[in-house]
C-alpha cells in the first residue's frame, strides 16, 4: 500500500468511527496532517482522491466536507467505468449475468413495495412502449424507464444505481436487439406486460419469474448472437 493509500484510509477510518459524520467539516489541512501524522502533501494527495471519489467536498474558500455518502451519489460513478470498460462480448455477457442476478430479486421485492402511484407510472411506461413498437429506440427509452420505475418501487438506493449502472450499457444491445429481429419488439412487450401483470396483483414469486424470464431470453439472445460473430457494439451502427 502507498503512502497517499494509507493516507485515505485514514482519514476514511475517521468517517467509518463517526468522527467526520456526513455533513461535517474536515480540520484545515495543517491541523488534519498534524492529526493523523502526515506530511501536508499527503493529506491534500488524500483528500483529492476522496473528492474524486465523491467522498468528499471541496468548496472553495470554505473548505473540505463530507458529503451526505448517499448510495446515489458515492455510486455515480458505476455507470461511467462500466462504460469504460473493455469493449469486447465477454465483458457484456458477464453485465448481463449480474442483471439476471440482481433484476429478478428487484422485481419481486417491488411487488411487495409497490405503491398504486409508482405501479401506475409502469403502466404508463408500458403504454408507451406499446405505442412505440416501431421506433426501436423510443421503445427502448421507454423500456429503460419501465425498468427504473419498477427497481425505484423497492426503495432500495443502492440496488437501483447498481442496476442503472448495468442497464446503461446493456441498452445499446437492447437497441440493436430491435434493429436485428423484427419479431423483437413483440416479445419485448409480452414479457413486460407479464412483469406487469405480475405486479398488479404483488404476487413476488409470479413477479420475480416474469423478469427472470425476460431478463434470460435477452441474455441467451446476446450469447447466441455474440457467438455469430457479429460486431455487436458496433457504435457506427448503434447510431441508426
Amino acid at each position: 500500500m502507498s503512502l497517499t493509500d494509507r493516507a485515505i484510509e485514514q482519514i476514511r477510518e475517521l468517517i467509518r468511527s463517526g468522527a467526520l459524520p456526513p455533513g461535517s467539516r474536515l480540520p484545515p489541512e495543517p491541523d488534519l496532517a498534524a492529526q493523523l501524522g502526515l506530511s501536508r502533501n499527503l493529506a491534500r494527495e488524500a483528500v483529492k482522491a476522496l473528492a474524486v471519489a465523491r467522498v468528499l467536498e471541496v468548496r472553495r474558500g470554505d473548505g473540505t466536507y463530507v458529503t451526505s455518502l448517499q448510495p446515489s451519489l458515492l455510486l455515480e460513478g458505476l455507470g461511467g467505468a462500466v462504460e469504460l470498460m473493455q469493449n469486447d462480448s465477454g465483458v457484456l455477457q458477464d453485465l448481463m449475468e449480474v442483471r439476471r442476478l440482481l433484476e429478478p430479486v428487484a422485481c419481486a421485492l417491488a411487488a411487495t413495495r409497490i405503491s398504486d402511484e409508482q405501479l401506475a407510472e409502469v403502466e404508463r411506461h408500458l403504454e408507451a412502449m406499446r405505442e412505440a413498437r416501431d421506433d426501436v429506440e423510443r421503445l427502448n427509452a421507454h423500456d429503460a424507464a419501465f425498468h427504473h420505475a419498477v427497481v425505484s418501487a423497492t426503495g432500495n438506493e443502492t440496488l437501483l444505481t447498481v442496476l442503472e449502472a448495468i442497464s446503461g450499457r446493456t441498452l445499446r444491445a437492447r437497441i440493436w436487439h430491435g434493429l436485428v429481429d423484427t419479431q423483437a419488439a413483440g416479445r419485448t412487450l409480452a414479457e413486460h406486460e407479464a412483469i406487469f401483470d405480475a405486479l398488479s396483483t404483488r404476487d413476488a414469486a409470479l413477479s420475480q419469474a416474469a423478469a427472470l424470464l425476460h431478463v434470460s431470453n435477452t441474455e441467451r439472445w446476446l450469447r447466441e448472437y455474440l457467438g455469430s460473430g457479429e460486431a455487436l457494439l458496433s457504435g457506427t451502427t448503434l447510431q441508426r
